[in-house]
């Protein structure tokens, strides 16, 4: 399904190389002031154009079709549309006979029995982002003054990132990384256990992001090595600060008012430049394949503002319905 959220939900819809992709949001409370240059810096940090990334480049400019009215949110639907403009769609005729190692190409032909848009990785594609990062903006308004900021750790297990994307560059191979996401001033209480705590909806829209292979809270799987004694959190006053921060911020799947934090694992991009080898379906046999188009060498440039948007939507949808709650 393309639908995320109980009370803020979204909808994604559109495809890499369709005439246009796009976001719903419901739920948004109206009255929140939106506009297209309140979108543009986020907007902006997704977009391609450092070293190691995709040379395809987009306008990006939200069509606010929906829902905002006089600069604010009306409480309707809101839609946002984005056009695509800069295809090469004749750089995927290969992959209907040769499915790209990695990629979704094969098990998008069988589930959707062929009839998937296969340029760019169609539905699939990594571009669908755009959409969450346009929502994560409205998000992050209903959570002021929560603030969320994400940035990249380590890239092709380097924390020297501009290293790691000359190496990368160089050998013409594409690399992974670890982005780290923290949230300041979350208030304790945001979480619906047992299976709406604030670490399963993270997870969940996280998981959503192309390319994402893990994730972590607090400790994450280092605490599999510690002993409880060193593992809690002591507790300092009132307010439930605390001296360490192994939980991340969470406890029993509900915020506990210190920092949230999470680190997601980024996979390297499957299309990467170096020769391969994939089956092909016409002649039947396996046969040498190299990627066409133009894709990133390190895909997890990009994802930080995407996890910020991701957790912002999530934790926005569990303020709602936290608030909802509240007599």
């Amino acid at each position: 399904m393309n639908t995320f959220g109980r009370l803020f939900r979204i909808n994604i819809f559109g495809e890499s190389h369709g005439k246009a992709l796009g976001i719903v949001i419901d739920g948004c409370p109206a009255g929140i002031a939106i506009d297209t240059d309140g979108l543009v810096a986020d907007l902006e940090r997704r977009k391609p154009g450092a070293a190691g990334t995709t040379p395809r480049k987009e306008d990006d400019l939200p069509d606010i079709v929906s829902g905002v009215f006089n600069g604010k949110t009306t409480g309707a639907p809101i839609t946002m549309l984005f056009e695509n403009k800069n295809v090469r769609s004749a750089d995927y005729d290969a992959i209907r006979d040769t499915p790209r190692p990695g990629h979704a190409d094969f098990v998008l032909h069988e589930k959707f029995k062929g009839f998937n848009d296969y340029r760019g990785g169609g539905h699939s594609s990594g571009r669908l982002t755009l959409g969450l990062v346009a929502a994560g903006v409205i998000a992050k308004k209903i959570l002021s003054p929560v603030s969320i900021e994400a940035k990249l750790t380590e890239a092709g297990g380097n924390k020297d990132i501009e290293a790691a994307i000359a190496l990368a560059v160089e050998k013409q191979d594409s690399i992974g990384g670890i982005v780290s996401c923290k949230v300041m001033g979350l208030p304790a209480g945001l979480g619906e256990p047992f299976f709406d705590s604030v670490e399963s909806v993270i997870s969940h829209i996280v998981f959503a992001i192309p390319a994402i292979k893990g994730i972590e809270f607090g400790s994450g799987f280092a605490a599999a090595n510690m002993h409880g004694s060193v593992h809690n959190d002591a507790i300092m006053d009132e307010k439930g600060t605390t001296e360490t921060n192994n939980a991340g911020g969470i406890n029993g799947g509900i915020s506990n008012g210190n920092e949230l934090c999470f680190n997601i694992a980024v996979k390297p991009a499957s299309s990467t430049p170096q020769a391969q080898h994939t089956w092909n379906k016409s002649t039947k046999s396996m046969e040498a394949f190299q990627v066409k188009g133009r894709h990133d060498l390190c895909i997890a440039l990009r994802v930080p503002v995407v996890a910020e948007a991701a957790a912002a939507i999530a934790l926005a949808d569990l303020l709602l319905i936290h608030n909802a709650y509240q007599p």
